[in-house]
C-alpha cells in the first residue's frame, strides 16, 4: 500500500450554492493529481479490421515423394548403367555429351510420360483403392462378423447332425471292418519272393 504526503492532498469546499457558482462563471482552480495516482489515458480503440477471406489452399510438394522408400530400386545413376576402363577410353568431349544424353533423356522421357500417363494412372489408383475399401467396409467384414455371430449357432446344429446320424454309420462301419483278417501263408509267400527276384 502507497503512503500519500501530504503536498498531494487538496482541500475542496464544497457549498449548497456550487452549482449556482458553477452556472455563473465560477470556476475552482484545482491542481493536477500526483503522476501515482493519475488515470493513465484511455487507449484509442483500434478500428476493427474486416475479415478476410481464408485463401485457398495451395498443393504444396513434399520434399521427400517416397517417405517410406518403396522405389529405392529405380534411383539409377549413369555410374550404375555406363562405366568405362582405364585403357580403352574415349575422348573427354564424348563421355561428357554421353552422360549429359543420358541424363536428359531419361529426365525429359520421364516427365513426358508421367506428363502423359501420371494423373489417369493415380485417378484408376484412386478407384480401385476406393472399390476395395467399400467391398471391405460393407461386403467383407459384414459378412465376417456375420458369420462369427451365426457359426456357434451352425455348430451347434453340425455338431447335432454328426451325432445323430454321421457318428453312428462311421461306428457301425468301423466294427465291420474290424472283423477283417487277412492272412497270408508260407505258399503265398514263396511265389511272391520268387516273382520280385524275377
Amino acid at each position: 500500500m502507497m503512503m500519500v504526503s501530504d503536498d498531494h492532498l487538496v482541500e475542496c469546499k464544497i457549498d449548497d450554492d456550487s452549482d449556482d457558482d458553477c452556472g455563473a462563471g465560477v470556476h475552482i482552480n484545482t491542481p493536477p493529481p500526483p503522476p501515482e495516482f493519475a488515470s493513465k489515458a484511455p487507449a484509442s480503440p483500434k478500428p476493427p479490421t474486416p475479415p478476410t477471406a481464408p485463401a485457398a489452399p495451395t498443393p504444396t510438394c513434399p520434399v521427400n515423394r517416397d517417405p517410406y522408400g518403396i522405389n529405392k530400386h529405380l534411383k539409377v545413376e549413369v555410374s550404375d548403367v555406363l562405366a568405362e576402363p582405364a585403357t580403352p577410353r574415349s575422348m573427354d568431349a564424348v563421355w561428357f555429351y554421353s552422360v549429359v544424353g543420358f541424363e536428359r533423356a531419361r529426365f525429359w522421357t520421364y516427365r513426358c510420360l508421367t506428363l502423359l500417363f501420371a494423373v489417369p494412372f493415380a485417378l484408376l489408383c484412386g478407384i480401385f483403392l476406393a472399390i476395395l475399401a467399400c467391398l471391405h467396409v460393407w461386403c467383407l467384414v459384414p459378412c465376417i462378423q456375420l458369420s462369427n455371430t451365426f457359426l456357434p449357432c451352425l455348430r451347434s446344429l453340425f455338431m447335432c447332425a454328426v451325432n445323430a446320424f454321421i457318428a453312428p454309420f462311421c461306428m457301425s462301419l468301423a466294427l465291420c471292418c474290424s472283423q477283417i483278417a487277412i492272412s497270408l501263408s508260407n505258399k503265398d509267400w514263396h511265389p511272391m519272393r520268387n516273382y520280385e527276384a524275377v
